[in-house]
């Protein structure tokens, strides 16, 4: 009921934006729907000899504007209603961004820790030797996401190779780099974050050296907070699933990755005035940025009121209900949302794809330079749009990306056209 919920309320972020345009009906009745879902059973031997299924989704939401993309969770609360917003989410994405996709997202139901390397690979393996019809270089095109990493789409890669009987670097991205990756893309869903906040400094409010909280110290967290941190940004307040660490001076990042990888990062809590937090309490950190970058629905009606930053930098894949948006909204809080906030990531994916198709490779300065224009040109886009129609930036991102999409639906063709 949760993920019909979750589905439902990324729809009404299409239609909010469709009030902001003269769309043509064709153009909803298209995006109201995924494209394709597909649904199988992956069955795989276990080390100790028994065999085990594990429930497995792929959906392409829409390819008007090119191929599919998105990334492959492995996730134990995974769903198909969760793997088709995903999906509705990217298709906007790549649109905010301009790049040539449309959206897609996979899943498979099943905590990877519980697994043995051998047997994730087997799962792995298995994934696409079940969706190799669904994928492919330009069709749909799988990407790392929760729980899933480089060495996971190398093994992806190559038994898609293996099927299709020939080499196809192209067929996914965020590949380990001695297999076709590219420079840059380890930090990249970070990195293009970064560059939007310090593009957007001075009109966000923010001070030179701003206090910034980080909720999920996994890959996006982990990076966000070294690069900003970088800059002359403290980092005050870090946590995960299980445990949280503010300090008002700032935490060392180093000794916090450490104690990440120990299993607990409370275990630098006292000296150096570190205080130990419950994970939910990083919500109420007193700070001037705070970057949700975990799962969904993180900052909900229940806790919004307790955000004190000025600033929300989502790097996840919507940490924010509707509900908190309008409670943030009607305080002040300005929100860089997500399909734009957290698209570095998809965008140095389409830069590994290109090179791959290429079979030329850039190197990481061009990287940097691209993500970063291109960051700083939608962002000042979608700034612009939300100042001239005074529109919160969320839903200028969406209106910004519906019109791209509208664009590509009405040139094959609409109502209006074939009836007159």
């Amino acid at each position: 009921m949760q993920d019909k919920k979750m589905f439902e309320q990324a729809l009404v972020r299409l239609d909010e934006a469709a009030k902001h345009l003269d769309l043509d009906a064709d153009v909803l009745e298209k995006l109201k729907y995924p494209r394709e879902t597909t649904k199988v059973r992956l069955m795989i031997r276990m080390d100790d000899g028994s065999r085990k299924s594990f429930m497995a989704w792929r959906c392409r939401y829409d390819d008007t504007r090119g191929p599919t993309k998105g990334g492959i969770r492995f996730h134990p609360d995974a769903t198909a209603e969760e793997v088709e917003t995903l999906a509705f989410w990217m298709t906007f994405k790549c649109a905010v961004m301009d790049l040539p996709y449309g959206g897609g997202k996979g899943a498979v139901r099943v905590d990877p820790r519980t697994l043995s390397k051998s047997e994730l690979e087997r799962l792995s393996r298995a994934y696409i030797q079940a969706f190799a019809k669904v994928i492919g270089p330009d069709r749909d095109i799988p990407a790392p996401d929760v729980y899933t990493n480089s060495m996971i789409m190398g093994w992806m890669a190559d038994e898609y190779a293996s099927i299709v009987g020939e080499p196809a670097p192209a067929v996914i991205t965020g590949k380990p780099m001695a297999l076709g990756g590219s420079l840059g893309r380890e930090d990249a869903t970070a990195r293009g974050g970064y560059y939007l906040t310090r593009h957007l400094t001075s009109r966000l409010g923010l001070p030179a050296s701003a206090r910034v909280a980080v909720q999920g110290f996994g890959n996006a967290g982990q990076h966000i907070a070294r690069l900003l941190a970088e800059d002359g940004h403290r980092i005050v307040a870090i946590s995960d699933s299980r445990s949280a660490i503010y300090c008002s001076s700032g935490i060392d990042l180093h000794r916090a990755m450490r104690a990440k990888q120990s299993g607990d990062l409370a275990s630098i809590a006292g000296p150096d005035g570190i205080h130990s937090l419950l994970p939910d309490e990083i919500v109420a950190t007193e700070c001037d940025l705070f970057v949700p970058a975990a799962l969904e629905d993180m900052i909900h009606e229940g806790n919004a009121s307790e955000i004190r930053a000025r600033v929300v930098l989502e790097l996840a894949n919507g940490p924010l209900t509707p509900e908190a948006d309008a409670i943030l909204s009607r305080r002040g809080v300005t929100v860089l949302p997500d399909i734009l906030a957290n698209a570095g990531g998809v965008t140095v994916s389409y830069f590994e794809w290109v090179q791959n198709r290429q079979g030329y490779y850039w190197p990481v300065d061009d990287v940097h330079a691209r993500l970063r224009a291109t960051m700083e040109r939608e962002g000042d886009a979608i700034w612009h749009l939300s100042k001239e129609r005074g529109l919160t930036l969320r839903s200028a991102a969406y209106v910004h990306a519906l019109a791209r999409l509208a664009n590509a639906i009405e040139a094959h063709g609409t109502q209006q056209f074939f009836t007159s």
